[in-house]
């Protein structure tokens, strides 16, 4: 998984001049990048990219202006020159230096610095009635929806696993549901994140999908899970992060069979802990 963050990138859509002046950086050669797995144009200090939800991106900036992290680099948010975090379904953000490292454990860490200091943020309202593909799959992972999966690409391995989840008593929270190769580390091994997606679940189990993804396509050893078992309701977390992204799997267009094997052996070893 080792890769520099900014690295040049092919297919991105032009970046508009009156975004680059809203922002600030007109006079600046804009360069395609991707930026921790996130496809961007660095203009000097400052990345713009193009949002797929405005609204999202908007409350995401919000948060991250000011939320304060121990231990943890904030990609700090840019206003445009009028005020606002969005000009066109493009936004802007400081660039912090890192890169992707399979560090794994510093990985979690990372995520359970930022949710103790996402705990006090209320449930956003763009998270109402939404149906998108994540929150679709966290609620079936929950039992709060019925998916109907593909069996082949991932519905017989949830529905196998799915009659093994139990009541849990962790409370929800906002977290971030996709830290996995988005946490980047500087030389001296600081970690940094680049956004705030936002989600309502517990911050057990975006710690577990970390540990879940690292198992599945980081080469992670087993060892991960034990190291992380003192977390509430572990098991149930890992059982729920399994579903969660065997849903996702199914549901994806490019979901296939042959990228499944990882996600069935994680689900071995998940079964064996609950």
């Amino acid at each position: 998984m080792t890769t520099a963050p900014v690295r040049p990138a092919a297919g991105q859509a032009v970046l508009p001049p009156h975004v680059r002046s809203a922002f600030g950086v007109k006079d600046v050669e804009p360069r395609p990048v991707v930026w921790a797995g996130r496809r961007a144009w660095h203009c000097g200090d400052v990345l713009i990219r193009a949002v797929p939800d405005n609204a999202v991106a908007a409350w995401s900036a919000g948060v991250l202006d000011t939320l304060q992290v121990d231990g943890l680099r904030v990609s700090r948010p840019v206003r445009s020159s009028d005020g606002r975090w969005v000009i066109g379904g493009w936004a802007a953000s400081r660039y912090v230096p890192g890169t992707l490292e399979p560090r794994y454990d510093a990985v979690v860490e990372a995520a359970m610095r930022l949710h103790a200091a996402t705990v006090t943020v209320l449930r956003p309202r763009v998270l109402d009635d939404r149906e998108d593909l994540v929150s679709r799959s966290a609620a079936g992972a929950f039992g709060e929806q019925r998916l109907q999966l593909d069996p082949v690409r991932g519905g017989s391995c949830y529905d196998e696993i799915a009659a093994l989840r139990k009541p849990v008593r962790v409370a929800p929270q906002v977290v971030h549901p996709e830290l996995f190769g988005a946490v980047l580390f500087d030389d001296d091994g600081v970690p940094a994140v680049i956004d705030l997606v936002p989600c309502w679940r517990p911050k057990e189990w975006a710690a577990a999908v970390i540990v879940v993804d690292a198992l599945a396509w980081g080469g992670a050893d087993a060892s991960l899970v034990q190291r992380w078992s003192h977390l509430d309701e572990w098991p149930q977390m890992l059982l729920r992060a399994v579903l969660h992204r065997l849903a996702l799997h199914a549901q994806h267009p490019e979901g296939s069979t042959r990228t499944l094997p990882g996600l069935e052996r994680t689900a071995a070893l998940v079964r064996t802990l609950v």
